[in-house]
């Protein structure tokens, strides 16, 4: 008997149907095609111990099964529950009829117990848009699913609970999620508070201007003086998630392993922390079995890279593209897989080899030219697609000590929603773009036009720092943010005055 059953895999952050046909015929032999993996071939063992436990007998027969389309890759034990149900009906001891209402997915132990898989939330959304009544997955997937609407949710402990549920022994209620409760009442809490910071209220600007604008962000300055403690507290004051942007971030983050059994969609903005031992894979994603780098588990968050120059050269120069891009293709001789990368770089460094160049008390212990040695490290390319640079200096006893509590990062975050509502009206009419950092020349020319007095001290600027043409697209875009802030139309002279503040780290400048 031939039967067939639904099942997916995901490529990049999509999914793809994939038909499972099991022909039943005599013989005694098993073959399973269709480009399956070592870990899909070893299904064949965990469905035989399964079947026993459950007690069902164990075919006896001619078992072929093919999983299409068979050019496309399958990986991973994701298909033991459909491989397991596809031979049950094949065989005739379970009702094929109900088969073709369901995707089917879930890894197998010996005893028969379903154990949690990757990537739920694209296959869900595929499920829903191939038009299948519903899915069934283990219960610890299920509230990940449940997010998508128009689909029923099953969450199941064991394989005899979906043979009696196909069987209709057994009824399950479907999964459900309130969104509401799940997305608009848990974005407001925050581990991190802005107000928990003393001092270093320039420091506090610059990253509202970043968070304002979507702009990358370089802090430099001595051990101790604030930088890690400040660049976590930055997420508490970006903008909400919207719908749109939380379901894409919950895809990567599904499809990386990342989400727990307790969480169905990702509420607050990423932070992603990588350390500078990172290979370039691990940055960037792909590997023999694709998945997503730290800088697509950053989408519509925050990457940030602490003691910058210490990553490895290669590891910072493969981010330069997808800075400007915001997105990442993956090309391999066997795969090709596109995931977004619209993050916002933050990063941190010390401003020489000991650490205390610059430093108000402590004297530097590095050799002549070590500074600039320390600089090189960052390429002028990377520097240039940073938007600001802020020198941090250690915080003096006396703002440490002070009992007057800071600015809270509610009253930030409300003037940088106030600035981001006007850039989304500005950029209503242009496709994939919603703050002012992803301007293109064309717009750069249209939207952030400095008048006579600003564009004289951008000259001057220029001509004493020796910036790059870059550097003046960013120090437009930074102003034009810093304008939005100040909810004025057009941009004023000091406007630009703080933003060319924020370019004096550039090389050319730093070190001597």
């Amino acid at each position: 008997m031939l039967v067939k059953v639904y099942a997916a895999t995901v490529q990049g952050i999509s999914a793809i149907k994939v038909t499972i046909e099991v022909n039943c015929s005599k013989g005694i032999q098993f073959l399973l095609v269709g480009l399956a993996d070592a870990a899909v071939k070893e299904s064949h063992e965990r469905i035989i111990s399964a079947l026993q436990v459950c007690h069902y007998k164990i075919p006896r027969n001619r078992i072929v099964i093919n999983m299409a389309p068979a050019d496309i890759r399958k990986e991973g034990a994701s298909y033991d529950l459909p491989l397991a149900i596809g031979i049950l009906a094949a065989t005739e001891q379970i009702a094929a009829a109900r088969l073709e209402q369901f995707m089917i997915m879930g890894e197998l132990s010996l005893d028969g117990s379903l154990k949690p898989v990757k990537g739920v939330l694209p296959i869900a959304l595929q499920a829903k848009e191939e038009g299948f009544k519903g899915i069934i997955l283990p219960r610890e997937n299920a509230n990940e699913a449940a997010v998508v609407n128009e689909l029923e949710v099953y969450g199941v402990d064991s394989l005899k609970d979906v043979i009696e549920f196909i069987d209709e022994k057994k009824t399950l209620e479907p999964v459900r999620v309130d969104i509401r409760e799940e997305f608009y009442n848990r974005q407001q809490f925050f581990e991190c508070d802005f107000s928990e910071v003393k001092g270093q209220e320039n420091v506090k600007r610059a990253l509202e201007v970043a968070a304002a604008g979507g702009h990358n962000l370089l802090m430099i300055g001595p051990p101790g003086s604030g930088k890690s403690m400040l660049a976590k507290r930055l997420p508490s004051i970006l903008p909400p998630f919207s719908l749109e942007e939380s379901l894409e971030t919950t895809k990567i983050h599904s499809v990386a392993g990342k989400l727990g059994s307790a969480v169905a969609l990702m509420v607050q903005r990423p932070f992603r922390s990588p350390h500078h031992t990172i290979s370039n894979v691990a940055m960037v994603g792909g590997g023999a079995f694709p998945q997503p780098g730290e800088i697509s588990l950053a989408h519509n968050g925050v990457l940030f890279l602490d003691e910058l120059p210490e990553f490895n050269r290669s590891v910072l120069e493969v981010m330069r593209q997808p800075l400007e891009d915001r997105r990442i293709n993956v090309s391999r001789a066997r795969f090709t897989v596109d995931y977004p990368a619209g993050f916002m770089l933050i990063a941190s460094m010390n401003p020489c080899p000991c650490g205390y160049y610059n430093h108000p008390d402590r004297p530097c212990l590095c050799s002549p030219g070590a500074v600039q040695k320390y600089m090189n490290r960052i390429s002028g390319p990377l520097l240039d697609r940073i938007d600001l640079h802020i020198e941090i200096v250690p915080v003096p006893f006396e703002k440490i000590s002070e009992r007057q509590p800071s600015e809270e990062s509610r009253v930030v975050r409300e003037r940088v929603i106030r600035a981001r509502l006007i850039q989304e009206k500005r950029f209503r009419k242009y496709k994939g773009i919603y703050c002012n950092a992803q301007m293109n020349s064309k717009q750069l020319h249209t939207y952030a036009v400095p008048d006579a007095a600003g564009l004289a001290r951008l000259k001057s600027a220029m001509e004493r720092l020796n910036l790059s043409a870059r550097a003046y697209d960013r120090i437009l875009k930074v102003s034009r943010t810093i304008a939005d802030l100040a909810e004025a139309e057009n941009i004023e002279t000091s406007h630009i005055a703080e933003a060319i503040n924020y370019r004096n780290l550039d090389r050319e400048s730093w070190g001597f």
